[in-house]
């Protein structure tokens, strides 16, 4: 079996740009995989198209020598963009080895070690205002209570304010009302995800916010400051009651085992369209697992993300909660002709068919072509022009 093309569609869904790839073979197989990377996408596109000839005559199914091929194939590291490409690549070669044997990817990867994968979403489901927009947290409880009544019994909220190297007297007050307001509303057995977005711009002023929540019994905090800086990531897990996350920003193993040799952080979120795919991701879970930190994959992109996460949970031993984006557009399941993703209350169940069990409807996606996402993170100013993170 040999590639004989790699394809790119484009599907815009508001707040991000879906990137999906396609790889076809001599014997009439393809594979589906996605590459989505929020406003770099025709940066990512144009690496696919960089690393297709490397891949055309290729077996598909050597997929380990594959990715090692595109990752060492200049000199130049490939990066947040280069590593987003190879991983939609990778996703879309395991669809199409799990075709030709007739089996789910889940089983390639080792098997299940669950019956079903438990979920959480975002609060306000797609809507980018309900998760980046103001704290006003009676608006922030209703959109909470809503989530209840669809069956979800997890969700993460954007909970604190832009900050600089310090916190104001007004930002914990806010980030513990509103805290407290969904709580209130959602009961003790709903659990509640915090992220911080990397705000904080020192271990303090993140401890301050997390010290303001912790009453409220948040399941993790994620990225409570910036990636990159583990020693002050740590000083923040040694000194939180409640657990830290971090990982959507790292790219591959190497990125993660710092933070893994650290005991940094309580659980690991690689987002496996970024981290270099389903064997660098169970490389990272592998590392975290002789370090007893859990994973909880990042995803807020599209319908083969979702699929390529469910596979991943089902195969992963320290897998805790997976992440969801689904209904995110209108036009979510329009794009799908056929899904592994089936939603039963705060659970996916095991998918059954060969392959990462997705069917693109090519025609409609086409409807939905590259639309310029909003640059949100242009509002993360403080009151005297300071440029601070989103």
């Amino acid at each position: 079996m040999k590639i004989i093309d790699v394809t790119t569609t484009v599907v815009n869904a508001e707040m991000r740009n879906w990137v999906f790839v396609k790889i076809a073979t001599d014997q009439g197989l393809y594979g589906w995989g996605e590459a989505t990377l929020e406003w770099k996408t025709r940066a990512v596109v144009g690496a696919i198209d960089d690393l297709k000839p490397i891949l055309l005559g290729c077996d598909p199914r050597d997929i380990r020598q594959n990715v090692r091929a595109l990752v060492k194939h200049g000199f130049w590291k490939v990066g947040a963009i280069g590593m987003t490409a190879i991983s939609g690549l990778e996703h879309a070669m395991w669809d199409i080895f799990g075709k030709s044997v007739g089996l789910p990817v889940w089983r390639l990867l080792g098997g299940k070690v669950r019956d079903r994968v438990r979920i959480y979403t975002h609060l306000g489901l797609g809507d980018m205002r309900a998760v980046y927009g103001a704290l006003e947290a009676d608006r922030l409880a209703d959109s909470a209570a809503s989530l209840v009544a669809l069956g979800y019994t997890a969700f993460k909220v954007v909970l604190s304010p832009y900050t600089h190297h310090t916190v104001t007297g007004e930002g914990l007050r806010l980030v513990e009302t509103t805290m407290a307001a969904l709580r209130r509303t959602v009961g003790d057995d709903v659990e509640i995800m915090l992220d911080f977005h990397g705000r904080p711009a020192s271990a303090k002023a993140a401890l301050q916010y997390v010290r303001a929540v912790e009453p409220f019994r948040p399941m993790f905090v994620e990225e409570p400051i910036q990636p990159g800086d583990v020693q002050s990531l740590a000083e923040i897990k040694r000194a939180a009651v409640c657990p830290i996350a971090t990982g959507e920003r790292l790219i591959g193993h190497d990125e993660f085992e710092p933070v893994i040799a650290a005991r940094a952080v309580d659980i690991v979120q690689p987002d496996l369209n970024h981290c270099g795919g389903l064997l660098e991701a169970q490389a990272i879970a592998a590392a975290a697992s002789v370090a007893n930190i859990g994973v909880a994959p990042h995803n807020p992109n599209g319908p083969i993300a979702a699929a390529a996460a469910l596979h991943f949970a089902v195969a992963t031993p320290n897998h805790v909660i997976q992440e969801v984006m689904d209904k995110s557009v209108p036009w979510y399941d329009e794009v799908l002709v056929q899904t592994p993703v089936r939603r039963e209350g705060a659970w996916w169940l095991l998918p059954d068919a060969p392959g990462m069990g997705i069917e693109v409807d090519e025609a409609a996606a086409a409807r939905h072509p590259f639309e310029q996402e909003v640059f949100a993170s242009l509002e993360a100013v403080m009151d005297d022009g300071t440029i601070v993170d989103w």
